[in-house]
């Protein structure tokens, strides 16, 4: 999801690695902090790979600072991650938010509906934290505050989804 959001925010226009990373911090920090460690690996990575192209700017002090820009076959791999999303990026809520954020990059309304169709069907099945053996149990079934305190929050997250997958795809 880090390269996602790399490509997905050059998409937008050239950045370099500050703006870049503060961006991809707003973007999942809260859940996921970013850090130099993982974002510079990343970059290099979609360097390498054709992805990005990068270069050196003036900065506003002596120093220099790198410019990022998305290849033509950076755009390509976007679209394709963005069509294609694996099965973990459609049940992660913070990996299909990550999805979402740049899901209108796609140009044809019904590889976009596809995605937000195969989210729906996740969001429709019986699921929960907490089981008896096979059953999901439902928060009236847990007698811990806190755990049904989980499971109420999380229905009403589902069913707030749920009611604006329906309306976008209607």
């Amino acid at each position: 999801m880090l390269e996602l959001a790399i490509m997905g925010f050059l998409a937008e226009g050239p950045l370099h690695g500050y703006e870049l990373r503060r961006r991809v911090a707003r973007l999942s920090g809260h859940t996921r902090p970013v850090s130099d460690g993982s974002l510079y690996p990343a970059i290099n990575r979609l360097v390498k790979a054709g992805h990005l192209d990068r270069r050196a700017e003036p900065g506003a002090s002596a120093a220099q600072r790198q410019v990022l820009d998305l290849t033509d076959d950076g755009r390509t791999e976007l679209l394709r991650r963005l069509r294609e999303p694996a099965d973990h990026d459609i049940t992660d809520s913070t990996r299909f938010f990550t999805i979402l954020a740049f899901l209108s990059l796609l140009p044809d309304v019904a590889d976009q509906h596809a995605v937000l169709r195969r989210r729906l069907e996740f969001l429709e099945r019986p699921a929960s934290f907490f089981a008896d053996g096979d059953r999901p149990l439902r928060a009236q079934d847990v007698t811990d505050p806190y755990r049904r305190g989980m499971l109420v929050v999380a229905r009403a997250t589902s069913r707030a989804e749920r009611a604006w997958l329906q309306e976008i795809l209607s």
